[in-house]
């Protein structure tokens, strides 16, 4: 018998331009609405609400017994989320753990990890159940207040939001990476919030910055200190974009003989406290941390990391802010509240944007919960009625059921009763015929009728509703309020003490050292002062190009091409094993840019910078110093052109070259001193730009050097003086070949 063989589908050509654009933005779709964003009005992400409705399901409430995080997990994965069950796991762990979130909304029995950053058990040994918080973000969910679709199979169904009464967007937070976009929101005080949201209603039209009153920032579950200024907590809350730096929190213990300690009782949130440790102590090993001697982790239950000063002498303030210049124990918290409005809607919102969106959303809710509950009370009269007809006529419907073959519609011509109500009085048992149940009957009818009217007229007065809104924030700011254990704020605000740099640097060991980069960009610190014919060794097909005698105390100071200065330490640098490491590996330098210059800063002193179009001005060099990854922009450029040029003040003059080897000497007068700028134009060209500048004294001469470092000093340049931005003329015989002045970087 020969089996029948299917045709094969057809072929059909597609863009795959076209093919892969749809996909992507399919998949980028996905990722932002059901993963990576909260919804604004119950602050949870899809894994984390199916979590909490599942322990739901489970029957998991607050005063109930544990069951396992299998169980709990395996319904998740099963009924609404079909994801990996250890991603489902990672969430609800999360949820259990008091160092994570603010406001748990797990109970977790069993291993759920600690703040070293040391895993949870695995899911068969753990237990868990919801948490009071928990509760109330699902408090009245079965009472219409939330809308409802199928699941994955179609075989059950899941809220798509929940009723929320707990303000967890901001008292929990939330942290997120979508295509595209991202989230991070950092957890909050629930009173403080609940404070605002009271006086927004009050005052719908509140400005962020009287909300600020309210909500003073952020509130992490392992404390700290914030430092950031008051003007930049107001803009962040304002533009929803922004951050907070949050401080470790310390004491000083004295020792006997007049020494001390320093304890560490509270870190900065999600900082791992062992990496924290490591990192310190690895610090230590390379001689970066010059006033510490030690660090010790003493913590049990409650954190103690104790740090030894190298000295008596040493002054806390200025170990502490050593500390946390280089460690984690001051980072910075981003702020960029990028959530899903309505569940559909990606967009970053502001302090009172997001307050806004979830007391629309508490309205919302109640005015469902209002006309569910009104449905209730209106199918109930309408029972009790029909009981009250049947105790008046009592004998007659006695009658009618048991001679009657079909009672049912007898009853209803009879005493004009609905089907309803002649169902329910077919249902009524006999021991409810008693007198009492009747007084009874009359009592609720009277008690439903009373709330039905409430009820009714709650639904059709705005004013009621907020009312009625602001008394469950109440309620809510009552059970987790300042007054209980889990309500009290944990983080603080201060002002970061002003501590000069240099008072750190101070207690730095002065070493010599000779600072090398190559032309490829790799930086490293040998010790000691090396001879200029010393044998240094660089990778294959590199070679020297900065070599300069510092001391470990000194600023490092490079100038690039695009027109920015970075600053580095010299104790930090790298030290003399292998080759160093990349100069852009520690500071913000576009590949597209290059070094131009690499010195030693002196304060006090005054540079000349300029541009290839042959602009420039003078800058005093202390304005140039800026200890930040991103450096300080000082030479503007646009277009192609670029920095090409910086030296110091050193005479009454100044010389430039250009590309066409035509000299210009003129007045360092006549050159405007910014900080930041285009600056004027120095030399003119028909073609080309500026090679090189430099400033000399007019009377001692101008010292040019070759490549092979031979110096010559000119003095007859009168044909060379003139004016700025002149075009200048071709160089004195004797003058190097070199476009370049040539030279240590300074010298005249």
């Amino acid at each position: 018998m020969t089996k029948a063989v299917t045709p094969p589908e057809p072929e059909h050509e597609i863009n795959l331009r076209e093919a892969l654009e749809e996909r992507y933005l399919a998949y980028a779709l996905s990722t932002i609405m059901h993963r990576a964003l909260p919804d604004v009005r119950d602050g949870l992400k899809p894994v984390h609400r199916r979590v909490l409705f599942a322990m739901r399901q489970l029957k998991l409430d607050p005063g109930s017994g544990f069951k396992k995080s299998a169980r709990v997990v395996g319904d998740v994965i099963g009924r609404y989320h079909p994801h990996g069950d250890q991603s489902v796991y990672d969430a609800l762990v999360r949820l259990a753990q008091s160092f994570s979130v603010r406001y748990p909304l797990v109970d977790g029995q069993g291993n759920f990890g600690n703040v070293d950053g040391d895993n949870a058990a695995a899911m068969r040994y753990t237990e868990a159940r919801l948490t009071e918080v928990a509760a109330q973000l699902l408090n009245g969910i079965d009472e219409d207040t939330v809308d409802f679709r199928e699941t994955y199979d179609g075989e059950d169904s899941e809220p798509t939001v929940l009723p929320g009464a707990f303000p967890q967007l901001l008292a929990n937070g939330a942290a997120g990476i979508a295509v595209g976009m991202a989230t991070s929101i950092p957890p909050h005080n629930a009173a403080e919030l609940c404070d605002a949201a009271l006086y927004l209603i009050k005052h719908p039209n509140a400005k962020t910055e009287k909300l600020v009153e309210f909500v003073k920032g952020p509130d992490f579950p392992t404390g700290g200190i914030i430092v950031e200024p008051r003007a930049a907590i107001l803009e962040a809350y304002e533009t929803g974009r922004g951050g907070f730096r949050v401080r470790a929190r310390w004491e000083q213990e004295e020792l006997p003989r007049g020494g001390y300690q320093i304890v560490v009782t509270e870190i900065p949130y999600q900082v791992q406290k062992s990496k924290l440790v490591e990192k310190i102590a690895e610090l230590l090993q390379a001689r970066k941390l010059p006033l510490l001697e030690d660090v010790r982790d003493e913590s049990a239950e409650e954190i103690r990391l104790v740090l030894v000063p190298k000295a008596r002498t040493v002054d806390p303030a200025h170990l502490m802010e050593s500390l946390f210049r280089t460690t984690e124990l001051e980072n910075r918290f981003p702020l960029n509240m990028n959530v899903l409005s309505a569940g559909q809607v990606p967009g970053v919102m502001s302090l009172r944007g997001a307050l806004r969106a979830w007391l629309e959303h508490r309205k919302v809710v109640l005015v469902r919960r209002s006309n569910f509950r009104l449905d209730k009370i209106e199918k109930r009269l309408e029972v009790l009625e029909g009981y009250l007809k049947a105790y008046l006529n009592l004998d007659e419907v006695i009658r009618i059921i048991r001679q009657e073959d079909e009672p049912k519609p007898a009853l209803i011509r009879k005493f004009k009763l609905t089907d309803n109500q002649a169902e329910a009085i077919l249902n009524m048992r006999l021991r409810s015929l008693r007198k009492l149940e009747e007084m009874e009957i009359r009592g609720e009818h009277k008690e439903l009728s009373a709330e039905q009217k409430t009820l009714k007229s709650l639904v059709k007065s705005e004013d009621k509703q907020w009312a009625h809104v602001a008394e469950e924030i109440k309620e809510v700011k009552a059970l987790f309020g300042p007054k209980t254990d889990l309500g009290k704020r944990r983080t603080i605000f201060s002002d970061a003490p002003a501590i000069e740099f240099h008072a750190i640097e101070a207690m730095i060991e002065k070493e010599p050292v000779t600072v090398i980069c190559s032309k490829k960009g790799w930086i490293r610190a040998l010790k000691g002062h090396l001879a200029a014919d010393a044998d240094v060794k660089y990778k294959e097909g590199d070679g020297p190009r900065f070599i300069i005698h510092a001391e470990t105390t000194d600023k490092i100071l490079l100038f690039a091409t695009d027109g920015r200065f970075y600053t580095l330490s010299a104790d930090k640098l790298p030290g003399g094993r292998g080759n160093g490491e990349p100069v852009r590996l520690m500071i913000d330098l576009d590949e597209s840019h290059d070094v131009v210059e690499l010195f030693v800063h002196q304060p006090g002193r005054k540079l000349i910078v300029a541009s290839h179009e042959g602009n420039g001005f003078v800058v005093p060099e202390d304005e140039v110093v800026a200890m930040r990854r991103a450096g300080k922009q000082v030479l503007n450029t646009t277009g192609t052109d670029e920095a090409v040029a910086c030296a110091v003040v050193q005479g009454s003059h100044v010389a430039t070259i250009g590309e066409n080897r035509k000299l210009l000497i003129f007045p360092i007068k006549e050159v405007n001193e910014m900080t930041r700028g285009k600056g004027v134009r120095l030399q003119r060209y028909a073609d080309g730009g500026l090679a090189d500048v430099k400033t000399f004294n007019l009377k001692e001469g101008l010292t040019v050097y070759d490549k092979g470092g031979r110096s010559r000093t000119h003095t007859d340049l009168k044909d060379w003086v003139g004016a700025r931005a002149q075009a200048g003329r071709l160089p004195p015989k004797g003058f190097t070949s070199e476009r370049k002045f040539g030279g240590p970087f300074g010298a005249v």
